[in-house]
């Protein structure tokens, strides 16, 4: 009789597998029907803690696999009302996935589920770009994720090369997440497998600035420089960095290297006029703004510059006159005179740059100066009337 009794218990619990088992197949059978809300339904209980019979398929790789199905079916669905019983479908559909994965240790179930992670990583990726462009940068940072974690799997491992292009873009939605460290640890990685070594670079530097870490931004200037000597926007970073700091000797040195890669970007030139003017390098400094014009006739900018160098010689000769004795009057009108002569220098310049950027103000006032001081009435009239009909 105990033999008896022990073998119906055995059968009962068979009996008790087999049907929570079958609570998985009628989840499955309802998703392949359309019915997802009755699918999610039965799934749900079969991974239940309050299902006292849940421990029959809490352990089994098949449950997990099917519950992913249910969810991914879930985002796919066209109907508003089964995009409701989630507010994360794939975010369920990836751990489900991955929990599936875990538990099938005898590797009974890995084509199925690599099947299905290979459709997921295309949704995923759909996810993501939706969620970037609608500028919900932390979902799409968490889909880029889930994809990254899918692939560093062993079954894709094998046989997937490194997905660099998914690890910029997490680097990417990261950085717009202001999830600067994360970001920073993704286009390292880029760096570490060569993929856009320049670019990554630049996005690090940018992450680092916004994290107020200048010292680090420094570092990852020069030692982008020197790995990709080639990345203009790593150049324009440092350029940038030394005219901030007013060390303009180093930013010529770096200048000077932009415009052998690219002589004719006439920005260059003119950034290496105002780091030699700062240095009281007028002369050279005029040069460059002139080789700026050269590569661009319409330099507005650089021609203003020009008219302010001479302006501020003449500045600086008045100055020299005004320490002249009140008895020197001669002595005093000839400095004076060679003043006039850098301010009739300068005019040209201003007018060029008038006239190519009209209703600048800014220009129109430096123009008005010179022509009172060097009594040119008309002119005076002539740029005050435009002045008032810019107010």
């Amino acid at each position: 009789m105990k033999k008896v009794f022990f073998v119906a218990i055995l059968l009962l619990a068979g009996t008790t597998v087999f049907a929570q088992k079958g609570k998985v197949s009628s989840a499955e059978n309802y998703k392949e029907s359309g019915k997802l809300d009755k699918a999610l339904e039965t799934i749900e209980y079969a991974v239940s803690p309050d299902n006292p019979k849940s421990d029959k398929t809490l352990d089994w790789p098949r449950t997990w696999e099917v519950r992913g199905e249910i969810y991914q079916a879930i985002f796919a669905s066209k109907d508003e009302n089964y995009k409701k019983l989630s507010d994360n479908p794939l975010e369920e559909a990836y751990k489900s996935y991955m929990k599936a994965l875990s538990l099938d240790d005898k590797g009974r179930y890995t084509n199925s589920i690599k099947i299905k992670l290979t459709f997921l990583i295309q949704d995923l990726t759909k996810a993501a770009v939706n969620a970037f462009q609608a500028e919900k940068y932390d979902e799409a940072t968490k889909y880029f994720e889930n994809i990254l974690d899918v692939e560093k799997t062993d079954m894709f491992k094998e046989d997937t090369p490194v997905d660099t292009v998914i690890i910029y873009n997490t680097g990417l939605a990261a950085t717009n997440a202001k999830q600067y460290k994360k970001a920073i640890d993704y286009f390292k990685q880029c760096i570490k497998y060569d993929y856009n070594g320049g670019a990554s670079y630049g996005q690090i530097i940018n992450a680092y600035e916004a994290m107020g870490d200048t010292t680090a931004a420094v570092n990852a200037m020069k030692e982008g420089f020197e790995a990709y000597p080639e990345s203009q926007n790593i150049l324009v970073s440092l350029i940038n960095y030394y005219m901030s700091k007013n060390k303009s000797e180093d930013a010529i040195s770096y200048l000077n290297k932009a415009i052998e890669k690219d002589p004719k970007n006439p920005t260059f030139y003119f950034a290496k006029g105002a780091a030699l003017d700062k240095l009281g390098r007028s002369d050279e400094a005029l040069k460059a703004y002139q080789q700026a014009t050269e590569v661009n006739p319409k330099f507005a900018d650089a021609y203003y510059n020009m008219g302010v160098v001479y302006f501020n010689r003449g500045v600086k000769q008045l100055e020299v006159a005004a320490k002249i004795p009140p008895t020197e009057q001669d002595k005093y009108e000839a400095e004076k005179a060679k003043a006039d002569v850098q301010f009739k220098k300068a005019i040209p310049y201003m007018e060029k740059a008038s006239t190519l950027n009209p209703k600048d103000r800014f220009i129109l006032e430096h123009l008005k100066n010179l022509y009172y001081r060097l009594k040119m009435m008309d002119k005076f009239k002539e740029v005050s009337a435009k002045l008032d009909s810019l107010k």
